[in-house]
């Protein structure tokens, strides 16, 4: 009998679960038992005690069809984000990175001088962010590609965020700009499906630069977790953006078991990202909510440390913490309160 074959036996579908829901499922119960584990499953990284400092460990998996699409999506590129997206961990836990291990697994259509170029993107990003390669492992594939990155890094011990420290009445904060990952993927689906219907025509890609950089290389939010070092800022809690801003601040909601209250006039979209969401007809406020991929930072601060923040364009307070009983919540420019729900990227129901 197949371990995949219903004989009567209630099963659960996996896609019912989400992949959140999953992990909660099958961690459930799990008891970390070496004193040296400070923080196991539940945050961006693990966080383990090496004396002086907290080292930080995190994994993310990227599998062909699921998480990237080679028709547009360049393999140096796929190396480069590959990494900035596991720096990106480090960053939501006020650390620096310092170290990656790579698994790749990999079917025969692919040639030494596609990996080559496929490293060229890895090696780029390293030197960008100050990270070592350090291992890994390669592996035969009968399905495409999948990178797997490992990224170890440290923080100082009283420096160390959480997203578990949200207090109420804190100011919640995301650097940057968001939706336009999302933007530029749009772009890239709608070029994708107009070369399948007509191959002789070819790509239109003009003026769309920011989008398409922001969902081919994104970057790592090294520069302000820098300039909140410099301002002697500590955030209380902390995440990065990667399944759109709703989704992470549920997680700081429920990490730090109070409510969260964002403001649709706050949030903030590149002008370049709002035409382009027009030309779409979709709601830009909607793809900075649900979108994802944008990798910045979402972080709850206390107000004493309002006026370092106020006048820096790459800040911009988009809410604040309220008690856990208020709930969370998204105000819309008119003034109305709606549930704030999570619609973004989950890969067990988007595969």
């Amino acid at each position: 009998m197949s371990i995949f074959e219903d004989k009567g036996v209630n099963t659960t579908s996996i896609e019912s679960l989400g992949e959140f829901g999953l992990i909660d499922h099958l961690t459930n119960g799990i008891i970390t038992k070496n004193s040296s584990t400070v923080k196991g499953i539940g945050d961006d990284a693990a966080v383990i005690d090496m004396g002086d400092k907290y080292q930080l460990v995190s994994t993310d998996l990227l599998v062909e069809g699921v998480h990237f699409d080679l028709s547009y999506m360049p393999l140096k590129h796929l190396g480069y984000k590959a990494v900035a997206i596991n720096v990106s961990d480090i960053c939501a836990m006020n650390g620096d990175a310092k170290q990656i291990t790579l698994g790749l697994a990999l079917s025969n259509r692919y040639t030494v001088e596609a990996l080559e170029e496929l490293y060229d993107g890895i090696k780029l990003a390293c030197e960008h962010y100050g990270v070592d390669l350090v291992g890994g492992d390669t592996t035969s594939s009968t399905s495409g590609l999948m990178i797997s990155v490992t990224v170890l890094g440290e923080v100082d011990k009283n420096k160390i965020t959480y997203r578990s420290g949200a207090k109420v009445n804190d100011l919640i904060v995301c650097t940057g700009d968001l939706g336009a990952a999302y933007l530029g993927l749009q772009i890239l689906n709608r070029e994708k499906e107009m070369f399948k219907e007509n191959p002789t025509i070819q790509p239109d890609l003009t003026g769309n630069d920011y989008v398409l950089r922001r969902q081919l290389k994104p970057e790592a939010a090294i520069k302000y977790t820098r300039i909140l070092k410099e301002l002697d800022i500590v955030p209380t809690s902390m995440i990065d953006i990667s399944d759109g801003l709703s989704s992470e601040a549920l997680h700081l909601s429920k990490s730090s078991e109070v409510g969260i209250t964002l403001h649709e006039d706050k949030i903030p979209v590149d002008y370049t990202a709002m035409n382009l969401a027009n030309e779409f007809n979709m709601n830009p406020i909607f793809c900075a909510l649900s979108g994802g991929e944008d990798y910045e930072l979402l972080f709850t601060i206390g107000q004493e440390h309002y006026e370092k923040l106020k006048k820096d364009p790459d800040f911009t307070i988009v809410g604040f913490v309220t008690d856990k009983s208020e709930g969370n919540n998204f105000i819309a420019n008119d003034g109305s309160s709606h549930p704030l729900t999570a619609q973004g990227w989950d890969a067990m129901k988007n595969s």
